[in-house]
């Protein structure tokens, strides 16, 4: 891959987990990281990590709800009103709960497809037609192993990574030949806060992968001459997501509740 030196990456969901890895790994590699998320001082703190190591401008902080309506095209009316051009574009921001689906909240739902999917729409849309103009960009979109198979009790996440994973590999299918560069990214259980903000743990242990190597995973993708439209992170989540292939969809959905299904509380 070539030199980033000097250019500009936008990272949303940067407080925390992937995203604090990605803005690392890039500030690391000469990358000017904008910082967006809800919660302004993790930002700060990451930002003045960043500053101290690479120089005052090596990192910025623009705290935004990204579940609020229109947040992606807000966002990118301000950092074009500021004359900012964004050369790599990583949409980490996203969540969800395990629950049943008719036990979730309204607001939540809508949140959730907000931020998972609307946002991530928005922001890809406002920066990806000047890179293919320049002829030069990347365009990171953090999908997910549940987009490969319906998940019961994540089933609003389950479909919002599902959306994501084509969204992004039909981008990889229309820019293949303009010199920008589309992936999709799609991690197993991460030792990331997300079990937190979800409420459970996997029970997984030493199966669950690290930020770095999720992020590990991204960057040899990126360093192909004819980079994939798609990653999956990590030789176990990689058999597990393309198992669905050689079951029914049936199968597939059963076992995928069974492992999915919340405890029952006491």
């Amino acid at each position: 891959m070539k030199d980033l030196t000097g250019k500009t990456a936008l990272i949303t969901g940067a407080s925390s987990g992937l995203g604090e890895a990605y803005a690392l790994r890039l500030a690391s590699l000469g990358v000017r990281v904008i910082l967006v998320a809800r919660r302004a001082d993790r930002l700060r703190e990451l930002a003045d990590r960043i500053t101290s190591e690479h120089g005052i401008y090596a990192a910025s902080v623009l705290p935004m709800d990204l579940s609020a309506r229109d947040a992606g095209s807000t966002l990118a009316k301000i950092l074009k009103g500021r004359g900012t051009q964004i050369d790599i574009l990583i949409n980490n921001a996203g969540f969800g709960q395990t629950v049943n689906f008719v036990e979730e909240s309204n607001k939540f739902i809508v949140d959730e497809l907000t931020v998972n999917i609307h946002t991530l729409v928005e922001l890809t849309h406002a920066f990806l037609p000047g890179m293919v103009e320049r002829k030069d960009g990347i365009v990171i979109n953090i999908a997910s192993t549940a987009a490969f198979q319906s998940l019961p009790y994540m089933a609003v996440y389950g479909a919002s990574k599902a959306f994501v994973l084509s969204f992004t590999e039909a981008l990889w299918g229309e820019t293949k030949n303009t010199g920008v560069k589309v992936l999709a990214v799609c991690p197993g259980p991460t030792a990331t806060e997300f079990f937190d903000a979800n409420g459970t743990t996997p029970a997984l242990g030493r199966f669950i992968r690290t930020s770095e190597n999720v992020i590990d995973s991204t960057f040899k993708a990126l360093e192909k001459e004819k980079s994939p439209a798609a990653v999956i992170d990590g030789s176990l989540n990689k058999l597990t997501a393309l198992s669905s292939r050689f079951v029914t969809r049936k199968a597939s959905i059963n076992l995928s509740g069974k492992i999915m299904k919340p405890k029952e509380k006491n």
